[in-house]
């Protein structure tokens, strides 16, 4: 083990970087077996978004490994909030998710299984790995004796896959009363890296109401919201809006095929890049549909706000640049990701606009949501140092 510790710190020196702190490094390294170990256990806790009592058990399990590391928990709505009181000035909060978006039974087909660098199993980086990080970080700047912070909260949801409906808002408000938040989704196994934006989510409806009439005696005195609406989904498939991108994706019209359809309904994606895109698109909508193709038709579009999006403030850019140097100290580059398609908690987080947010200091890994997730073994050490040390850093500042 302190072969590889010289190696690393050595690597470190001759790219010119500060150096390491060789302690925690040391404390770095002894954890990685023992977080392994934890997320094998955490793997084989099935525990889907709609799962409740593989949820209850993950919840069971967190609350217990949590209380263990002296923290006060407390649960509601399936949430699991602890709290540890410290010695400093500074909020920190650390947020990860214990649902998944896979089914019960699928350890039958899809196992736990280790494979060189590689260790498979649904949910394993997607984010059980961030469960066992944060517990195994916790543990180990414990044992060093370090509390320099006023409080540090950790919670752990159970409903981040389906779009934080339950825990969004106990998020948002508990981030508004800390100053850094660190977030702990996983990295993309290819670029070992930090996210800087992740997308809002929202959902946008158009209705369309016509008049049915009897489709072979007397069409010509109905008035086909089908056709209405098929006129005003291509009216709006390729609005260029900023901060926002529509996708319809669903649609229907109709009950029976011998009458004209009276109503008719789309539903679609959407993805925000900023606070205001809601507002913008609602208004290119409201002008794209004004005016009707079918006579006497009357077309609406409500959209419903989701989680919002995460954009890395000045702030935020600054201590992201301070992960770099920290990573740095141990002989790695950190990416930053400039952003994604896909929404996180982080965007919750960052609702405010009070505390620090940073996003995806879990593990690296890949193959998330699909048959053969994975995290790679390789990435745990320098994540326990990343995490342990933005942690002290966070505490130290002014």
């Amino acid at each position: 083990m302190k072969k590889l510790v010289l190696a690393i710190a050595l690597a470190a020196a001759l790219d010119g970087a500060i150096a390491a702190d060789q302690g925690l490094l040391e404390a770095s390294q002894a954890q990685q077996a023992p977080l392994l170990a934890t997320l094998k256990e955490l793997v084989l806790i099935e525990s889907g978004s709609s799962d409740a009592a593989g949820l209850a058990r993950m919840a069971d399990y967190t609350e217990r490994r949590l209380k263990e590391l002296g923290a006060v928990v407390e649960r509601k709505d399936g949430i699991v909030t602890a709290r540890f009181q410290g010695k400093g000035k500074k909020k920190l909060m650390l947020i990860a998710h214990m649902d998944t978006v896979y089914q019960p039974g699928i350890l039958a087909t899809q196992p736990y299984r280790e494979d060189g660098n590689r260790v498979y199993g649904p949910g394993i980086a997607d984010d059980k790995s961030g469960i066992a990080l944060i517990l195994h970080t916790l543990e180990m700047v414990h044992k060093r004796g370090w509390r320099d912070y006023a409080q540090l909260t950790v919670i752990f949801n159970p409903d981040e896959e389906v779009g934080s409906r339950l825990s969004g808002d106990w998020i948002a408000t508990q981030a508004a009363e800390h100053d850094f938040v660190f977030s702990c989704e996983p990295h993309g196994a290819k670029l070992d890296g930090i996210l800087m934006s992740a997308s809002g989510i929202a959902t946008a409806t158009m209705t369309v109401q016509g008049r049915a009439s009897h489709a072979g005696v007397a069409p010509q005195t109905g008035r086909n919201s089908l056709i209405e609406l098929s006129h005003q989904l291509l009216q709006t498939k390729d609005l260029e809006v900023p901060g926002a991108q529509l996708n319809w994706t669903r649609a229907n019209a109709g009950l029976v095929t011998n009458q004209i359809p009276a109503s008719a309904t789309a539903m679609g994606d959407v993805r925000l890049s900023a606070t205001d895109g809601i507002q913008r698109l609602q208004q290119a909508l409201n002008e794209k549909i004004a005016t009707p193709l079918v006579p006497e038709t009357v077309t609406k579009v409500e959209i419903a706000a989701g989680r919002p999006p995460y954009l890395a403030t000045d702030a935020g850019r600054a201590w992201a640049a301070k992960a770099q140097a920290i990573y740095g100290e141990i002989g790695r580059k950190l990416a930053l990701y400039p952003g994604t398609g896909g929404g996180t908690d982080a965007g919750y987080a960052s609702r405010s606009g009070k505390a620090v947010v940073l996003e995806s200091f879990g593990l690296g890994g890949d193959g998330v949501h699909g048959r053969d997730e994975y995290i790679t073994v390789d990435t745990v050490v320098p994540r326990l140092y990343l995490l342990s040390r933005m942690m002290q850093e966070a505490g130290a500042s002014k």
